[in-house]
Order: structure tokens, then C-alpha cells, then sequence
């Protein structure tokens, strides 16, 4: 070949490498990706009693993760119902009166009364007609006036009691009665509640990511038991300049890359936050070191996708086209 020809060659590949240095490189962020965890956690305190999963186990939704010891409030929760039960029969026992067996005691003296009556009228008939024929002083026929006069008396008062004891209580009787029993009642529903509380259920299926204590621990109360990933419960989080931010919209497409994925994931920005940090130490581009970024968040666009990606992995953001 001669001289010139190779003069040529090398003219034209520095021309295709100047070209090739000019055109802007296509848009990308470095990101990761994050799991949205559940954290399962009683609102009680106490001693892990039983612990029926470990990291790694899938669960269904509904299936028991833990208990916490519970005599203490299954005890409460005993003494709420007898008490319950207590202003429950009280409140019965205003609305109804007294029973029947008092009811007839009262009766029975009703009619004790009357009989005496009766007799003191006839003994005062007899003692006015001696009083009347001079063989009795007026002293006794007084006598047997007052003893009419306190037999009648004694009859209006049992037949007023008798009328008493057959109706129910008052009314404002009975309505604090009812209150009792509705305070009681909800008593009751707050002891059964926090005695479930102390076993916790998977909220929705999942895998178990990890768990924080083991049977016999002190749990206090709100701190997280187990750790649940549900299924598809990724997004991957990369940062964004803030000269780029302003081109980027929530529900926008973009492609997510990592190692050992396989194709291309296709995700939608889901969220854009609204202040600008720093690039977190997690991202290990020198192209994006210690620059002011805001963080973006694209969640995959297909379940199956998703299941592509675990929490931690390092990934490539890119724009999709159009």
C-alpha cells in the first residue's frame, strides 16, 4: 500500500474518532435498587413467646409471625367480662321491679293489714254500743278509734308499697344502669382487643426479609418483630443533577439495567423529590461524586419485572426514547 493511501486511512479513523468524541453519550443515573418493607410490630409490649417464621420463609397473607405473653391481659380481659356481666344483670334488675316471692311478702301483709282492720272496725262497733249503754268509759272507745284509724293506715301503706315494688325504677335509675353496662361493654372490647394484639399476622403475602428478636426477648411496644417483603415491592432510587432534574416527570418511561438482570427493565418515574441533597456514599460513580442531585424513584411496569430485582443491587438508569 502506499504512503498515500495510508495517509488517507489514518485521516478518515481521525475523523470517525473526532465524531465519535463530539456526540453527546446518551443520557444515564446511577442508582440502586430499594425494597418497600412492612414492618410488622405489636402495639403492646412484652416477652416473645413464639416466633413462627424465619428470613427467607414466603408467608400468606393471614398467617400467624408472632406472640407476645398475654396473662396479663387475658386476665384483664376476664375481669372486664364479669364486670360486664355484673351491670348487665343490675341494669335487668332496675328494669323489671322486684321479683314475684317479694312481691308476695308484700301481698301477705297487704292482707295481714286488711284482716286488722276489719277487726278493729267490728271492735269499734261493739265498744260504741257498750259506750252508748253507759257500761264503758269514753277513754276506750277512743282507744278503739285510734286502733281503726292505725289499721287503715297500715293498709294504704303496703298497698302504696305493693305499687311501688311492681313498677320499675326510675327512669334516671335506669338509664345510668344502661350506661354502666355500655361502659362495661366497651370495656370488655378493649381488653379483647389488646389480647389480639399480642399475635400479629402476615398483612398481605410476602416474603420475610428478617427478624429482630428471638422467643423469651423483651419487645417494646411498636418496635418492629419481622420484617415482610411483599412481591413486587421494589423501585429503584437514582439521583438526578439538578441541571436534568427539570426534564424528568413523575409517570415518565425509563430503562433499568444491572448486572445479571438479563434485558432491559422497563419502569415509570413515580416519584421526584422536592429538595436537592447531595449524592449518597452508596453510589460509587466518580461522574456523580459529591454533586447536588434530588433523587428520583421508577418503580417497574410489570410484576414479573419487578421479581428481577432485589434490594441493594446497583442499576443503570436510563431515559427511554420518546
Amino acid at each position: 500500500m502506499s504512503n498515500l493511501c495510508v495517509r488517507h486511512l489514518l485521516v478518515i479513523s481521525l475523523a470517525l474518532i473526532g465524531a465519535a468524541c463530539t456526540q453527546p453519550p446518551a443520557s444515564g443515573w446511577s442508582g440502586y435498587v430499594e425494597g418497600d418493607y412492612v414492618q410488622v410490630a405489636s402495639p403492646l409490649a412484652g416477652t416473645l413467646a413464639t416466633l413462627a417464621v424465619q428470613a427467607g420463609q414466603p408467608v400468606a397473607q393471614g398467617a400467624a409471625l408472632f406472640t407476645l405473653e398475654a396473662d396479663a391481659e387475658q386476665l384483664a380481659r376476664a375481669e372486664a367480662q364479669a364486670r360486664l356481666l355484673a351491670a348487665q344483670a343490675q341494669a335487668h334488675n332496675i328494669d323489671s321491679g322486684r321479683r314475684d316471692d317479694e312481691l308476695g311478702v308484700v301481698r301477705a301483709q297487704l292482707a295481714q293489714a286488711r284482716a286488722q282492720a276489719t277487726l278493729a272496725r267490728s271492735e269499734l262497733a261493739r265498744q260504741q254500743q257498750l259506750a252508748d249503754q253507759g257500761f264503758i268509759s269514753r277513754s276506750r272507745l277512743d282507744d278503739a278509734a285510734a286502733t281503726v284509724a292505725q289499721t287503715v293506715a297500715r293498709v294504704g301503706e303496703l298497698e302504696a308499697s305493693l305499687r311501688v315494688a311492681q313498677l320499675p325504677a326510675r327512669t334516671d335509675e335506669r338509664s345510668a344502669a344502661r350506661a354502666t353496662a355500655m361502659a362495661a361493654d366497651e370495656a370488655l372490647k378493649q381488653q379483647q382487643w389488646r389480647v389480639a394484639q399480642k399475635t400479629q399476622q402476615a398483612p398481605v403475602a410476602a416474603q420475610v426479609a428478617d427478624t429482630y428478636f428471638r422467643a423469651g426477648e423483651w419487645v417494646p411496644a411498636g418496635q418492629p418483630v419481622v420484617s415482610l417483603l411483599p412481591a413486587g415491592a421494589v423501585k429503584a432510587r437514582f439521583f438526578v443533577a439538578e441541571a436534568e432534574v427539570a426534564t424528568l416527570a413523575p409517570g415518565q418511561s425509563v430503562w433499568l439495567r444491572c448486572d445479571g438482570c438479563g434485558a432491559p427493565i422497563a419502569a415509570r418515574i413515580t416519584r421526584i423529590a422536592t429538595q436537592a441533597e447531595y449524592t449518597p456514599p452508596v453510589i460509587y460513580s466518580n461522574a456523580q461524586r459529591a454533586k447536588l442531585v434530588f433523587m428520583v424513584e421508577a418503580r417497574p411496569a410489570a410484576a414479573a419485572d419487578a421479581a428481577r430485582l432485589r434490594p441493594g443491587l446497583p442499576v443503570d438508569v436510563q431515559r427511554a426514547a420518546g
